[in-house]
């Protein structure tokens, strides 16, 4: 069973192939279709099956020598996952195509020059694209990578883009000590919690920036209860009272930015002399400016899907962070668990604003 979706944006409707029949829409499927196909978006645009149809019994591909049979244990709804489908994210899959980038299977079947692998492994993904909203699928060996099978299922199924993300960005741009302190926005986030734990573990302060909402004190409590040093409402990055807090926190040497506009330019402002701000997200969908005052910083941006093509780097990371997730210092976020039968829900769950539990789809 899958859940996919055919998108023809930017192909001229004469080359489009003839949509399938398609049932009136429920309430359900007309608020999925207004969020996931904003109204600038070619009129030609479809989003077939994966909004508006059942879930698709397909046949299965014979496994080739080089091949695995992979059965889908878990995966979640990422916003990369909805920006793919929207056809904004920098990389897009020949359609129709299955959604899903993320998630954690089991090796039920190899093919017979396979080397990596064995039956019973567990395995991620190893780029974006491959499709794990779908209960089984026969992949390339060098596709995945195989994973520890002695940690939580829900820490696997989030392992490989969020964790792996905020590991590389406090790794590779700034040479981060014990003591220093690292400033972020969008803290409440799957990648903004990893970074709190990973940063925690290493000794490292963290300054985390969340918009604010009703619960926001629940909120604050719950990450500082995952290691986050200071808590605090995007507003008050530009009132006085963040002199106080650097008289105990060190300027910042590393921004994270998931979020652009206003809020990536008031992370600058706070930036240590010669620091680096990193935007691996843009959720406010709004540029990133730069102020005058930040002339001497540097102004980066990430992608985990240009990381990973480096096995030997990308191993060193997985297992790291097991290692972190076996003595309980790093945590799956807050997870609502799903049938994939379930998947409309599940997305309507994820466009929800102020959402911070996770969806996952258990196959």
């Amino acid at each position: 069973m899958v859940v996919m979706w055919t998108q023809c944006g930017g192909v001229h409707p004469k080359q489009m192939p003839e949509p399938p029949l398609l049932s009136p829409l429920n309430t359900e499927e007309q608020q999925l279709q207004s969020e996931l196909l904003p109204g600038h978006y070619p009129k030609f645009m479809t989003i077939e099956l994966f909004l508006f149809d059942r879930l698709e019994q397909v046949d299965l591909p014979t496994v080739g020598e080089h091949d695995v049979l992979v059965k889908i244990l878990a995966a979640p709804i990422n916003p990369s996952d909805i920006n793919m489908i929207q056809g904004t994210y920098a990389i897009l899959p020949d359609l129709p195509a299955v959604g899903g980038n993320e998630g954690v299977g089991q090796i039920m079947e190899i093919g017979s020059k396979v080397k990596s692998l064995k039956l019973g492994d567990w395995i991620l993904p190893k780029d974006a694209g491959l499709g794990t909203w779908r209960t089984e699928a026969v992949v390339a060996e060098d596709a995945v990578i195989s994973l520890a099978k002695d940690i939580p299922l829900l820490c696997a199924a989030t392992l490989g883009v969020n964790p792996c993300t905020a590991w590389r960005m406090l790794s590779d741009f700034e040479e981060l000590k014990p003591g220093d302190s690292v400033i972020q926005n969008a803290a409440n986030s799957g990648v903004g919690q990893a970074v709190i734990q990973i940063a925690a573990s290493r000794g490292i302060k963290t300054i985390n920036v969340i918009r604010d909402r009703p619960e926001f004190t629940q909120l604050s409590d719950r990450l500082k209860a995952i290691g986050a040093t200071h808590v605090i409402r995007e507003e008050e990055l530009r009132r006085p009272e963040m002199k106080e807090l650097f008289k105990t926190c060190q300027k910042p040497k590393l921004a994270l930015n998931g979020v652009g506009g206003k809020s990536a330019t008031e992370l600058l402002r706070h930036l240590h002399y010669g620091g680096s701000m990193v935007t691996y997200g843009g959720m406010a969908k709004q540029p990133v400016i730069v102020p005058v005052t930040s002339d001497f910083s540097n102004v980066l941006t990430f992608s985990i899907d240009k990381f990973s093509v480096d096995v030997r780097a990308f191993r060193t990371m997985l297992d790291e962070l097991c290692g972190l997730i076996r003595k309980g210092k790093l945590t799956a976020p807050v997870c609502a668990e799903l049938g994939l039968q379930d998947y409309r829900k599940a997305l309507n769950a994820a466009l929800q604003p102020f959402t911070s539990a996770k969806q996952v789809l258990i196959m």
